[in-house]
């Protein structure tokens, strides 16, 4: 058993998936000439086209040639990793894969689904997503188990390369999404359930196998951060229509939706060195309180937007005018929500570092756990709060739903 668990957790293994997919760290031939890749989750990098008989293009300024298999030399400049892609078609898989598991595809996806589709089933979502991405934030910095090595893996991702590998969060994430829709989604919708199913293992497989991908994670990460997840719906499942009615109708549940998430927050495990799991656990949560205090409002209000059919209702046409209302409500809802967080996360940090004595403009300042915590909780509760109640009713007058 050890020798398989240190097989799994092997760099090697995810160095030979890489050359698999086509990813290769380059030589010092491919080093030598440089221009910029496609960008993955913020990275920056550079490409460089090859030598050969077909002619050269100009990149940066100098004359390259460029080979007929068309690969790609690229590398992170901070880090100075090099790599040369020879799937061009695999590598965009992957990179769109781990996208889904991102903060980007948060913040678009899940109220995406509450504007265009469901309340509650966001709702559902939003729940075991805070549940299962706090465990898994908080098991990676207790565990600290290192992620694979480069060499001789080619790291593909900068910013979270400061964190500890196990588990995968982007796994945890995949998998609680996918399956938390798939299992509450015939309460409310009609849809063939073996295409349902089809669609939760091909996103968990794709965002799993793109963290191989990438580099960030063994294969033991990956596998133990599905497990959990696996193990946490279980054990959840039967208690989320209970915690429904705990969530929607208990008069102190907006004292739970804030305090709960903020002392979780503040118990975050302690470090002796600065790690974005924290401050992403306390975006994560500070979103969650914010909805859950947002869904409360709404109930008493009558604002739910519940189906006018009787449930499981029939999913509508893809007409032009339903696909146009929906690109209007998501255009027009991230506009809001973008402004909401930099006016929001300005004036908390503004007014948090007055409190300490701090400057908003240190970088330093912001890490401390005094600061950090209270701003980004403020901004994502104010997010996740402004998303549940006011979007919808703005959409409504606007003629948008």
């Amino acid at each position: 058993m050890r020798r398989l668990i240190a097989h799994l957790h092997s760099s090697e293994l995810v160095a030979r998936f890489q050359r698999a997919c086509g990813l290769y760290p380059a030589t010092a031939t491919e080093k030598n000439s440089v221009c910029k890749p496609p960008l993955l989750n913020g990275q920056t990098g550079v490409v460089n086209r090859h030598r050969s008989e077909e002619g050269s293009v100009r990149l940066n300024g100098d004359t390259r040639q460029q080979d007929s298999n068309s690969n790609y030399t690229c590398s992170n400049s901070d880090a100075a990793v090099h790599y040369v892609v020879r799937k061009r078609a695999v590598h965009l898989l992957f990179v769109v894969s781990a996208a889904l598991g991102s903060e980007a595809f948060y913040i678009s996806f899940l109220p995406c689904l509450h504007w265009n589709l469901d309340p509650f089933l966001c709702r559902r979502l939003v729940n075991m997503w805070a549940v299962v991405m706090y465990i898994g934030q908080v098991l990676k910095d207790v565990l600290k188990l290192p992620r694979p090595l480069a060499p001789p893996v080619v790291k593909l991702e900068k910013r979270v390369d400061a964190e500890y590998g196990l588990p995968s969060t982007h796994a945890m994430a995949a998998t609680a999404i996918s399956f938390t829709l798939l299992l509450s989604a015939p309460e409310r919708v009609q849809f063939q359930w073996e295409v349902g199913v089809l669609l939760a293992v091909l996103l968990s497989v794709l965002v799993c196998l793109s963290r191989l991908y990438t580099g960030m994670h063994s294969a033991l990460d990956v596998i133990c951060g599905v497990l959990i997840t696996a193990a946490i719906l279980a054990a959840s499942y039967p208690l989320w229509a209970w915690f429904d009615e705990v969530q929607l109708q208990w008069w102190g549940s907006p004292a739970l939706a804030l305090v709960l998430p903020a002392l979780l927050c503040y118990s975050y495990p302690e470090l002796d060195h600065y790690s974005p799991t924290r401050g992403d656990t306390t975006i994560i949560m500070g979103a969650a309180s914010g909805c859950w205090l947002g869904y409360w409002l709404n109930q008493r209000l009558g604002w739910t937007f519940e189906p006018e059919r009787p449930l499981p209702v029939t999913l509508p046409a893809l007409t032009a005018a339903t696909l146009t209302r929906g690109a209007l409500r998501f255009g027009l809802g991230l506009l809001v929500l973008l402004a909401t967080r930099q006016i929001v996360r300005r004036a908390s940090l503004a007014l948090v570092c007055r409190c300490h004595g701090a400057s908003p403009s240190d970088r330093d300042a912001r890490c401390r756990k005094a600061i950090e915590v209270p701003y980004k909780f403020i901004t994502y509760t104010a997010i996740g709060l402004l998303n549940t109640t006011l979007l919808n009713r703005l959409f409504l007058l606007l003629g948008l739903l």
